[in-house]
């Protein structure tokens, strides 16, 4: 029989992986910091927690999907957090974008209490979410990772245990630095083909068929072309992303300088109020920069 899974966490990517849960068989108990997502996934089935203890409390595993490092600390060990209801043998797996030092410092504080926790953040936004086709990357105890990983194949369809404690984390920041250079890359070179005469759509057809083509390239080709920035992965979202991943640098002694200039970048961008705007309108700022509008 599967076991009671509680998710807390029903935001843009956490719903449609509960959703995904249910689908799946598995009984879900739920909890949101606002209400309404709460009844959504309730008239669906989903039971309802005051509070990430009582969600501990009624199941054996439970998953955790929330916005960065303060709100996963305050959730797993603040007032009526997830390690306060947690019984030998539960396990934690948080699949939020986090820092690799809080996920073994959450970990550790989870063994003292006989319970498992594994860091496993994702890569797919919103569409892969919806579609159960995320990348998870997971950090922690093989044995961990063995009895999670049936449900993780429900939420995604490349799943790699990457080592112990945190790494799952490291692995995630080395993915957004990623991300966030070819986004800026791509942004250069459409405002570059652009202002020279060339129709953006056709320079993503021709990079889409050489060395550069990318998935990044592909998932927002409509996005760069439309220049309709309905968030899939969010400014603010990856601009905390990137400081993660600089902290990483400094913790592990390795320069990232092109993570900082486009780390500033999104900073730029929040400050111009776009903190909410999908991750593609760095290619608003290249724009402003170039004094050129692409479409």
């Amino acid at each position: 029989m599967p076991e009671k899974v509680g998710f807390v966490g029903l935001g843009l990517m956490g719903r449609p992986m509960a959703r995904n849960l249910m689908r799946a068989g598995y009984d879900l108990v739920v909890h949101n910091r606002s209400r309404g997502k709460v009844e959504e996934l309730m008239s669906e089935g989903a039971e309802a927690a005051e509070s990430p203890r009582e969600v501990a409390e009624s199941s054996s595993i439970v998953f955790t999907m929330l916005p960065g490092p303060p709100e996963v600390r305050e959730v797993v060990a603040g007032e009526d957090g997830l390690l306060q209801g947690v019984v030998e043998g539960s396990l934690l797996v948080d699949m939020s974008t986090s820092s690799p030092v809080l996920a073994r410092e959450l970990a550790r504080t989870a063994r003292e209490q006989g319970a498992g926790m594994l860091d496993a953040p994702v890569s797919g936004g919103d569409v892969g979410a919806r579609e159960g086709t995320l990348s998870i990357m997971v950090g922690g105890e093989e044995e961990d990772f063995g009895r999670a990983q049936p449900l993780f194949e429900v939420m995604g369809n490349i799943v790699i245990h990457v080592g112990g404690s945190g790494t799952g984390q490291t692995v995630k920041a080395c993915n957004q630095i990623v991300v966030a250079l070819i986004i800026e890359a791509v942004s250069e070179a459409l405002v570059l083909g652009s202002k020279a005469g060339v129709d953006p759509a056709k320079v993503i057809e021709v990079l889409s068929g050489g060395l550069a083509g990318n998935s990044v390239m592909e998932a927002k080709a409509e996005k760069f072309l439309s220049r309709g920035f309905e968030p899939g992965g969010k400014v603010e979202s990856h601009h905390k992303d990137l400081g993660i991943a600089l902290e990483a640098g400094r913790e592990h002694g390795v320069p990232l300088p092109a993570t900082a200039i486009v780390e500033g970048m999104f900073g730029a961008l929040m400050a111009k109020g776009r903190s909410e705007w999908d991750h593609s309108a760095l290619l608003t700022l290249v724009e402003e920069w170039a004094g050129h509008e692409t479409g």
